[in-house]
């Protein structure tokens, strides 16, 4: 059944390929955090089709979809759904009946989350981690799989409530979309102002999607890399490192998910690939998305420019060097 599930994989990104056009990294990091469970954030300015591909996603997995616009006015209500009183027309009799909201999907776009205020954004905190949600002391659970990719816009700030580093920490990987090559910029012009139209095949269903995440917990990992992921991990921390450029521009590093999530991941890259074995080259491609909304930066490194990847990079340097047989 294992493979059989890997083989559709290049069938279901070939689905996704009729509507986006390159973005290839971008794609494999946001099947990677499906494939993982876990939940994906978006960054990218506005026009980059962050919402298409999470649509044409959801159509070549024959998912549910939801798209939530989140703004300034949305209340946790609109996201989880609400009570309301109805009457039983056969014996008169009034009940509250609760209604779902759009959470209660398979695949959700969270749009423009950090437009909402925080009273709002926590709300989705229950749903990421317990995939359940409360209202009036009754727990309802979510439908299975489910999947949350939030955008955001780097550029407009003001009017935003930036997401807080405990909800951060909730999303499995912090994908950054850039601008496409000039190649698959003239592709995108000829292919979306004609009179093509593409028709998305489903290519994996809901059980195959659980089928697949417990197929890349099964994925194995050579003990010595489990160690590397660790040291990574431990030296992005000011007051456990000895890397002076780390105490210099960090002010909190990750924590032990982040580790998690980076061990995860690569296992799903690996199965991505073909593989059921992690390799170095798996952790590498993995660290960025993984440690960038985990690493925060002190008013040094902002002044000066540093980034988190900046730091991510020279770790992945310096501790692969004092690794051994990681290959």
């Amino acid at each position: 059944m294992g493979i059989q599930l890997l083989e559709k994989l290049p069938l279901l990104k070939e689905e996704i390929r009729k509507v986006i056009v390159g973005q290839e990294a971008v794609l494999d990091e946001v099947l990677v955090a499906m494939m993982a469970g876990g939940h994906c954030l978006l960054e990218g300015v506005p026009g980059l089709a962050k919402t298409l591909m999470v649509r044409t996603l959801s159509q070549a997995l024959h998912l549910s979809f939801r798209r939530i616009q989140f703004t300034p006015d949305l209340m946790p209500t609109d996201i989880i759904g609400t009570e309301v009183l109805e009457e039983d027309h056969a014996t008169g009799k009034r009940f509250f009946k609760f209604n779902k909201g759009p959470l209660f999907a398979n695949i959700i776009l969270a749009d423009e989350i950090n437009r909402t205020p925080p009273k709002t954004q926590s709300a989705l905190l229950e749903a990421m981690q317990e995939f359940e949600v409360t209202y009036a002391g009754q727990t309802y659970a979510l439908d299975r799989p489910f999947f949350i990719l939030a955008t955001q816009n780097p550029i407009e700030q003001s009017g935003t409530y930036p997401l807080p580093e405990a909800q951060l920490d909730r999303f499995l990987l912090y994908v950054k979309i850039g601008y496409p090559t000039e190649q698959e910029e003239t592709a995108i012009l000829t292919g979306t102002t004609g009179t093509r139209k593409v028709d998305v095949q489903p290519v994996l269903d809901a059980n195959d999607i659980k089928q697949l995440q417990q197929l890349v917990r099964e994925v194995s990992i050579d003990a010595d890399l489990v160690s590397w992921v660790s040291r990574l991990v431990r030296n992005t921390r000011p007051d456990t490192t000895t890397v002076d450029y780390v105490k210099e521009w960090v002010r909190w590093g990750a924590g032990p998910r982040a580790g998690q999530a980076l061990v995860l991941t690569a296992k799903a890259h690996a199965l991505l690939q073909g593989r059921y074995a992690v390799t170095t080259a798996d952790i590498t491609a993995m660290a960025y998305p993984v440690l960038r909304h985990r690493i925060l930066m002190n008013f040094r490194a902002e002044a000066e420019g540093v980034h988190p990847d900046k730091v991510t990079e020279k770790l992945l340097q310096q501790v692969e060097r004092t690794a051994t047989r990681l290959s």
